[in-house]
């Protein structure tokens, strides 16, 4: 695992990694790995998927344990839209499903940044790969279907949404990651200006779901760290669990 960790050093653009992002070698051993399920296939259990999370250790500071959902996620991802593509992108946005019902175990891991009001929600679930590679297309397709569409907030506030690609390292089976911002005003007529970045991979039979998002700057260099190093350790938990067969 030490090696994933130095790899995971390295950016999209090799670029060096932020000061708070400071993974630790203790924080990929310790955890348990179990051994599978009778017909659980290739799948992970509860325990090695606990295992394969991102950890505080791993963002380092600023981030933290997650005090809870920040009120922007209420006040603007709950919004409508006309178009259909761009409805279901909001919709999963705010419940963070994009994948439906996971096939077997499900872990998360959610953190704050204490010196902004940015949220990262980490996610590993088993899903059948032909789907989750139908759902990546789909996030592939909307830069070209929603690149720019207005959304209505359940408080009637109207919400300029831009949907970008983004770039990911190699890793996993399959990838897709997006960046969506939404620009408009509160009530009071304040200017908001909520970025979100998405990025999900898979890795056999498990996808990792990954949203960062805040109010304030959100670098995406996290984003895509923070997906290097967890494909990694998944492809090298994946490994291990099926060594013990």
């Amino acid at each position: 695992m030490t090696a994933l960790l130095a790899t995971a050093a390295c950016s999209v653009r090799d670029e060096p990694r932020p000061r708070w992002f400071s993974a630790s070698p203790s924080a990929t051993g310790a955890s348990p790995v179990g051994e599978r399920s009778a017909g659980s296939g290739a799948g992970l259990t509860e325990a090695q998927a606990q295992a394969s999370l991102i950890t505080g250790a791993d963002l380092g500071e600023p981030w933290g344990p997650t005090r809870g959902a920040s009120t922007w996620r209420d006040g603007l991802l709950k919004a409508t839209t006309q178009d259909r593509d761009c409805q279901r992108l909001l919709d999963a946005l705010y419940t963070e499903e994009f994948f439906g019902v996971p096939a077997g175990p499900r872990a998360t891991a959610a953190f704050d940044a204490a010196d902004t009001d940015a949220q990262l929600r980490y996610q590993v679930a088993a899903h059948p790969p032909a789907d989750v590679d139908r759902t990546l297309a789909w996030l592939k397709s909307l830069p070209g279907k929603c690149g720019e569409f207005t959304a209505t907030t359940t408080r009637g506030g109207v919400q300029a949404v831009q949907v970008s690609d983004m770039p990911l390292p190699p890793v996993g089976d399959a990838r897709q990651a997006l960046r969506v911002t939404l620009a408009g005003e509160t009530e009071e007529g304040e200017l908001t200006y909520l970025t979100m970045d998405l990025a999900a991979v898979r890795v056999g039979e498990e996808a990792i779901t990954l949203t960062h998002a805040g109010l304030d700057e959100v670098h995406e260099e996290v984003t895509q760290q923070t997906a290097e190093l967890g494909a990694q350790r998944l492809t090298e938990i994946t490994k291990r669990g099926r060594a013990q067969i």
